[in-house]
């Protein structure tokens, strides 16, 4: 009797070499990218390295089909970038006593930026005297690393949420007071704030800095009730864009009209309520998923639904991904807005059962913060 091999098993065994090819060809661009971001001695290397990260990323996008993986990619090879020209900017600077973290806050802090971000960004810092003559000290410096991170690619925030602004270098005694002030007014400002500030993470620097800063905010926060409530009903402004009958509900007019702005109406849902499960916890998490995870580990919700929230957050943060890549692609402006009817029929499937994963998890924040809608 001949051993042959069954049907189509050549076949599929040259599909899984080019999948290990492809994977092996992936992992040896990245390794270069990182050993071209660490070889980086001034601003030219710098530039240079971040057009080659950026074209890996969109690689990335392409070729690694988990989300949270691929997002996770991204902030790493952002954070590497970020963090040589830190190094490089601080390289000559005479500081004295004074001790630094440098902070990512927004989607920078919760490791999701997709290919359009700008930057978010602070400082903490302790010793050299007074506040004032610490802060005059490293602003100069923060400019200058603000200013090199937006020729790598990194647009300035134009709501100048940015570790050059005075407002955001702030001494560790600064930042609790001003987090404290947040959580007492809790007027839309503050709860705005919230939405940046509170995802905070430490990429450079005396890092034990931030991590105390964000334990002393996770316990205030979670032991002011109102706070949390007045955050759920923030978060509860916005609805899932579904319509009855699987019909999308998107915009109206303007710009984007006929389009769902998967940001806003779609990721900023699942954020926006586990920042919430996240702080009530009394954890650090700054990452969505990872603070539905530690909400579970709480035992302040169930598996099955942190497991389809999570899965669902990640399917509109894929659907993101992939709309700026095509607009990449094709040289045109990257955006979130996308068209419902131009998605292909799974896509659109995978949006819609997303978008009501979004309103499940709404309904649950609502009934752990009754009467906050």
């Amino acid at each position: 009797m001949n051993d042959l091999p069954p049907a189509g098993a050549d076949a599929n065994a040259n599909a899984d070499a080019d999948e290990e090819s492809g994977a092996d060809s992936l992992a040896r661009a990245l390794q270069q990218v990182e050993r071209s971001i660490a070889a980086a001695s001034g601003l030219a290397d710098l530039m240079q390295v971040s057009r080659a990260s950026q074209a890996l990323t969109q690689r990335l996008v392409e070729q690694v089909p988990a989300a949270e993986a691929l997002t996770r990619m991204i902030s790493a090879l952002n954070d590497a970038l970020t963090r040589r020209v830190i190094q490089i900017s601080s390289a000559e600077t005479k500081l004295g006593t004074v001790r630094w973290c440098w902070i990512s806050l927004g989607s920078e802090g919760r490791q999701e930026q997709t290919l359009s971000s700008d930057q978010d960004n602070g400082l903490i810092f302790a010793g050299g005297g007074t506040a004032a003559a610490a802060r005059a000290l490293l602003l100069p410096l923060a400019r200058r690393i603000n200013d090199t991170l937006d020729a790598c690619g990194f647009p300035l925030c134009q709501g100048q949420v940015m570790a050059s602004n005075p407002q955001w270098c702030l001494s560790a005694a600064e930042w609790r007071d001003q987090f404290g002030r947040w959580i007492i007014d809790g007027d839309p400002q503050a709860l705005l704030n919230a939405s940046i500030f509170f995802d905070l993470r430490a990429l450079y620097g005396e890092e034990s800095m931030a991590h105390q800063l964000a334990g002393w905010l996770a316990q205030e926060a979670s032991q002011n009730r109102r706070f949390l409530y007045q955050m759920a009903a923030n978060a509860l402004r916005r609805a899932s864009p579904l319509g009855l009958l699987r019909r999308f509900a998107v915009e109206k007019g303007g710009q984007f009209g006929g389009t769902i702005d998967l940001k806003q109406n779609g990721a900023t849902l699942f954020v926006d309520a586990a920042r919430i499960y996240g702080l009530a916890s009394g954890g650090g998490a700054s990452n969505t998923a990872d603070r539905l995870r530690q909400a579970l580990g709480a035992h302040r919700l169930h598996p099955s639904d942190v497991e389809g929230w999570i899965k669902a957050f990640y399917v509109i943060q894929m659907l993101r991904l992939k709309h700026q890549h095509r607009s990449y692609t094709g040289a045109t402006q990257m955006h979130n807005h996308v068209d419902p009817n131009h998605l292909a029929a799974p896509e659109r499937q995978s949006l819609i059962d997303a978008l009501r994963q979004a309103t499940r998890l709404q309904q649950r924040l609502e009934l752990d913060y009754p009467g906050a809608r």
